[in-house]
């Protein structure tokens, strides 16, 4: 990062390791804001209907988001079957796909075919270990109130369950994703260098008391107490190279998210480098921005150097709209077919005023 002035850092284009870029009108709305928001490397989430099972399905899917962005390299991921043999992951680390995905059944969006029990995809696991892949894990086991689980303390429960993975296969990378703890970073920073963490620009800034009542603040996993906020900041502030940016960006239609039983995800993806931006400022810690939006993950994933060009950055203060109207609807951006923004409304002091 280079302060050309104390109005305006220039920094190389982020990655954002993990982002819900959709399907159909939502999909060719989304996608094209990704360089918006100052990012030109994106993991794409699988949990599509139907979901992303095949080595054909997301290399079809890449091609689309390629299509709708030329210039964001596009991170291909699969979601964790029954099917996904270790024959299909050879099949998909040749054909250049990345990560994948692990829902456990019905913890948030679209998972309703995820993992019940992790050990029957052991021979998947050891695979993509052979692979160099990387296992990306939704952190939550699911609600049991038998079990006393639920969403207050899902993260926790699971982390027992990250260090088995760890001890059961060293060199494969996990990244746990979206942490909400304090006891999620903790575990993190005890494990090996094959474990990473990704963090989103909404739980660096919200609570309980933020999300409860408000349906646009409300994700999976929910914000937690200040003291796990806390934790979060502390440890970017730190510049921790096993911690980075993965946005979790989720749009869903105003009224899927202001409806009986609103849908999980908060989205950020048109403002994602002027709020980080915003945060580090605010944290007293812009010196570290660059490595958590950038080198750390692109390191763990090994993708060497950021995209060529900058993201210049001006303090001036910007109001986030209060709604984008999704491609395809007749409605203004103000009806129910429109996308309501993180922080709608609100000022924020730093803007994107250009790019190379």
């Amino acid at each position: 990062m280079s302060a050309n002035t104390e109005s305006t850092i220039t920094l190389p284009w982020a990655s954002d390791f993990h982002c819900h870029l959709r399907q159909g009108d939502m999909m060719n709305t989304i996608t094209p804001m990704v360089e918006q928001g100052g990012v030109r490397t994106v993991l794409a989430m699988p949990n599509l209907t139907p979901p992303l099972t095949t080595t054909e399905m997301a290399v079809e899917y890449g091609k689309t988001l390629q299509q709708l962005a030329p210039n964001v390299h596009f991170i291909l991921t699969l979601y964790l079957n029954p099917k996904l043999t270790p024959e299909e992951v050879e099949k998909a680390a040749k054909a250049g796909i990345t990560a994948v995905k692990v829902y456990p059944s019905g913890v948030t969006t679209n998972s309703d075919w995820g993992v019940l029990d992790f050990k029957i995809y052991y021979p998947t696991f050891q695979a993509m270990q052979d692979n160099n892949m990387v296992l990306c894990l939704h952190g939550e086991c699911p609600s049991d109130a038998s079990k006393d689980i639920c969403i207050m303390n899902a993260e926790e429960r699971f982390l027992a369950t990250l260090r088995e993975l760890h001890q059961e296969f060293p060199k494969l990378r996990i990244v746990l994703e979206h942490a909400t703890t304090k006891a999620a970073v903790e575990c993190v920073k005890s494990l090996g260098d094959t474990v990473a963490c990704t963090i989103t620009a909404h739980h660096l800034f919200i609570t309980i008391d933020d999300w409860a009542g408000h349906p646009h603040h409300f994700c999976k996993p929910v914000a937690k107490f200040p003291h796990d906020r806390d934790a979060l900041r502390e440890v970017v502030k730190s510049g921790h190279p096993r911690f980075f940016l993965g946005s979790d960006s989720a749009p869903h239609p105003r009224s899927a998210k202001q409806g009986e039983k609103p849908a999980a995800g908060v989205f950020t993806t048109p403002i994602l480098i002027p709020l980080m931006a915003t945060l580090f400022e605010s944290l007293g810690c812009m010196d570290k921005l660059e490595g958590f939006i950038s080198t750390h993950g692109r390191a763990f994933y090994g993708l060497g150097q950021p995209p060529a060009g900058s993201v210049t950055l001006t303090r001036s203060p910007t109001c986030v709209p209060e709604a984008y109207a999704i491609s395809g609807s007749e409605q203004a951006a103000s009806d129910a077919m429109s996308v309501v923004p993180f922080m709608a409304g609100a000022e924020i002091p730093w803007t994107i005023t250009k790019t190379d």
